[in-house]
């Protein structure tokens, strides 16, 4: 996993996760209790998601090619969400995030790999 600093209006920031191999992708926050507050999921070509085997709702920033948010959705496990027209990127939240439709966010520059990702794939 690449780790991304992602940076928004209104003085918001996201530590994302960024899956670099088909497994990361799969395995998206599965597995895990809860997503904390200020980390996100970015999945940088994807339209829709899903949540079949979570346990914890999330909110769900769907952006465009300039990391605008498009449309946003609040996700129950077990749900599907279809893709959404403009889209190019998902980016995974915990529930009740002040993100909206509009808000652009910005890479901040600084990529970290995550050495234990280190011969997945």
């Amino acid at each position: 996993m690449r780790r991304e600093m992602l940076v928004g209006p209104r003085g918001i920031r996201f530590e994302a996760e960024v899956p670099l191999t088909r497994l990361e992708r799969k395995r998206g926050l599965l597995g895990r209790p809860r997503l904390p507050p200020g980390e996100a999921l970015l999945l940088e070509g994807t339209r829709s998601v899903h949540t079949f085997g979570m346990c914890f709702p999330i909110t769900v920033a769907f952006l465009d090619d300039d990391l605008r948010v498009v449309r946003m959705a609040r996700m129950c496990p077990g749900r599907l969400a279809l893709p959404r027209p403009g889209a190019r990127h998902a980016l995974e939240l915990c529930e009740g995030t002040d993100i909206r439709v509009g808000d652009r966010l910005v890479r901040d520059g600084r990529r970290e790999e995550d050495p234990a990702a280190e011969g997945l794939g």
